[in-house]
């Protein structure tokens, strides 16, 4: 039951995201996905399968918690990367940063109540210590795809 709930929230975040109006171009929203994809897989697979700290539903590899992350990850960093302050004075990016950063932390201490994923060495405050510096890495591959597209115009 509670596993529905989790897609759902899913499924109404990517919907959020797709109405949206966009700020972001269409090759920076394909390597903003792409990227936050793979690094988030990356991360998972190495601290779920390298070092146990964590798993969706079960041990071992999982489809549902492999489409969540698909379900999950590219509406965030669309979310995130389409409202971020880039001209912003620094205060307002660091309230930005931590904003969502609280709200992560939030959500996946909500999801993990679901058994969506489940803790075995993990503790929700590293999440909260980590959150900041992956929503600066979105935006720091976000600066690097732009100037990329404009040496390459």
């Amino acid at each position: 039951m509670w596993i529905l709930v989790v897609f759902i929230f899913f499924i109404i975040l990517v919907v959020i995201t797709f109405l949206v109006p966009k700020r972001l171009s269409s090759i920076e929203l394909y390597t903003t996905n792409l990227f936050a994809l793979v690094f988030g897989i990356n991360v998972d697979m190495v601290l779920n399968f390298k070092y146990h700290l964590y798993g969706y539903f079960g041990k071992g590899f999982q489809w549902l918690g492999f489409v969540g992350e698909f379900l999950y990850f590219i509406p965030v960093s669309v979310l995130f990367l389409n409202y971020y302050p880039l001209k912003g004075t620094n205060q307002n990016k660091l309230l930005y940063i931590l904003g969502w950063s609280l709200i992560s932390v939030i959500i996946e201490y909500l999801i993990e109540k679901t058994h969506f994923f489940n803790y075995t060495g993990w503790k929700l405050w590293y999440s909260a210590c980590l959150y900041p510096f992956i929503f600066l890495i979105l935006v720091s591959h976000l600066r690097v795809v732009r100037r990329m597209l404009r040496l390459n115009n």
